[in-house]
């Protein structure tokens, strides 16, 4: 049986999920984010999370391998990064939207929660490489609503 792309990925769009920048360094310092929704949580002890990464991304090269990075979880005033650092071309990140985190990697001002993470393991995962990473360090929390995306669309929680 042959499954429709898009009724899948429709189908995966009913599951309400967070909106995520993974942050890394390029070789020459400078500082790029690309916006996720496949963020999860995997093992408190060790402390493991992990994401996918389309492998077709115009900056795969760049994330596939990274050592270090970040991930944060978007705030929901924080849409218009998600829109902005989504847009092919356009992962350069704003010298105002971050600060240095403690591991070297950008981290999110004003976010919900950055967490610090080194790369444990890359696995394959058909059209995506899923990143399995230790969290090193997590910021501090900053209590707002989330950003959130459902359907296809930004949505907020009530």
């Amino acid at each position: 049986m042959t499954m429709d792309s898009r009724q899948l990925r429709d189908a995966l769009g009913q599951f309400a999920t967070g909106v995520c920048l993974v942050t890394v360094n390029d070789d020459d310092g400078v500082a790029h984010a690309l916006t996720v929704n496949s963020f999860a949580s995997v093992s408190l002890d060790p402390p493991l999370v992990l994401w996918s990464l389309q492998k077709d991304a115009e900056i795969y090269a760049l994330y596939e391998s990274a050592p270090r990075f970040c991930i944060a979880v978007l705030a929901q005033d924080q849409q218009g990064h998600s829109s902005g650092y989504a847009q092919k071309g356009a992962h350069r990140l704003a010298p105002e939207h971050f600060e240095t985190g403690l591991n070297g990697a950008p981290r999110i001002n004003d976010a919900l929660v950055n967490f610090e993470c080194s790369l444990e393991r890359a696995l394959d995962g058909g059209d995506h490489t899923i990143l399995l990473a230790r969290v090193t360090h997590v910021s501090a929390i900053n209590p707002q609503s989330p950003l959130v995306f459902f359907g296809g669309q930004y949505r907020e929680l009530r």
